[in-house]
C-alpha cells in the first residue's frame, strides 16, 4: 500500500491522516509511433507524479497523488486516427471544476496539476477557474519542460522520440515493441518560415507530418537513459511537492 496514491490506499489510512496536497496527474490517449503504447502520455506522467510523490513523502510532505485523467486535448489533425481520444478543452475545464469542487468541501486547498501531454493546455483553464475557488492553491507542472533534454537524450523530437521511448523503456519495458519495428519518428514542417520560426503557431495536421505518428527517431533509446533523467526530473519535482506541502498560503511571496 502507498499512502500517497489513491488508487491504491484505502479509507483506514485516509481517515486518520491530513493531508496537505492533491496531485493530477493527467495524459492524453493516442497512437505513439508503432512502438509505444497509446496511454504513453498517462503512463509515464502517473508514474512520475508516483515517483515524485514517494520521494517527498518519504521526507515527511503529506500529498495524494490522484488517479490519472487519459483524456487530452488532441491536435485537430490527430483525432481521425482510430481510438484517438480527443477532448475538448471545454471539457476539460468541467472535469477540472468538478475535481477542484470536491477536495475543496474537503479542506484540500492545494492542488497540483502535473501535465504529460504537449496538446493540453491548463494555463487558461485554471485562469478561468482560480476566482470560482478563491482558497484553492492551483499551480501547473509540465514534466516535459523541466529539464535540458539535451544532457540526456540525443535525438530531438516531441512525439515517441528518444525521451519518450527510453521512459516507456525504464517504467514499463513490456509495453515497448523493439526499436527495429519502430518508425524512424521523421516529420516534415511548416513552408511558412513564421511557423518553422515560432513567430506564429497553428496546429500540425498529423497525416501530412508523420507518417508513423512519431515526431523524433526513437533508436538511440534505452531504459538506462529513462532512468537518469526521471531520477533528476523526479527530484525537481519532489522538492517542489515539499515546498507546497509546507507553504503557508497566506504568506507566498517575498517582502
Amino acid at each position: 500500500m502507498k499512502p500517497y496514491m489513491l488508487e491504491e490506499t484505502n479509507w483506514k489510512q485516509v481517515k486518520h491522516q491530513k493531508y496537505e496536497v492533491a496531485i493530477l496527474p493527467w495524459g492524453a490517449t493516442e497512437p505513439h509511433n508503432y512502438h509505444l503504447p497509446y496511454g504513453t502520455d498517462s503512463l509515464e506522467t502517473s508514474k512520475i507524479a508516483e515517483d515524485a510523490a514517494a520521494k517527498a513523502w518519504n521526507r515527511g510532505a503529506k500529498i495524494m497523488v490522484l488517479p490519472v485523467i487519459p483524456l487530452g486535448a488532441q491536435n485537430v489533425g490527430q483525432i481521425h486516427l482510430p481510438f484517438c481520444l480527443h477532448t475538448r478543452p471545454s471539457t476539460q475545464l468541467i472535469i477540472l471544476e468538478d475535481i477542484l469542487s470536491a477536495l475543496n468541501g474537503q479542506g484540500i486547498k492545494k492542488l497540483v496539476l502535473m501535465n504529460g501531454h504537449g496538446g493540453n493546455d491548463f494555463k487558461p483553464l485554471v485562469r478561468e477557474l482560480q476566482p470560482k475557488f478563491p482558497d484553492v492553491f492551483i499551480s501547473l507542472v509540465e514534466w516535459f519542460k523541466i529539464m535540458d533534454t539535451e544532457l540526456y537524450f540525443e535525438e530531438a523530437g516531441d512525439h515517441a522520440n528518444e525521451m519518450e521511448t527510453s521512459i516507456i523503456m525504464h517504467y514499463f519495458p513490456d509495453l515497448v515493441l523493439p526499436l527495429n519495428e519502430a518508425g524512424n519518428g521523421d516529420a516534415k514542417q511548416f513552408k511558412l518560415n513564421g511557423l518553422k520560426n515560432k513567430i506564429a503557431w497553428a496546429p500540425r495536421k498529423w497525416d501530412k507530418v508523420s507518417e508513423d505518428t512519431g515526431v523524433g527517431n526513437p533508436k538511440k533509446s534505452n531504459a538506462e537513459k529513462g532512468r537518469k533523467f526521471l531520477d533528476d526530473v523526479t527530484k525537481q519535482i519532489a522538492d517542489y511537492f515539499i515546498e507546497l506541502a509546507e507553504c503557508d498560503l497566506n504568506d507566498l511571496y517575498e517582502k
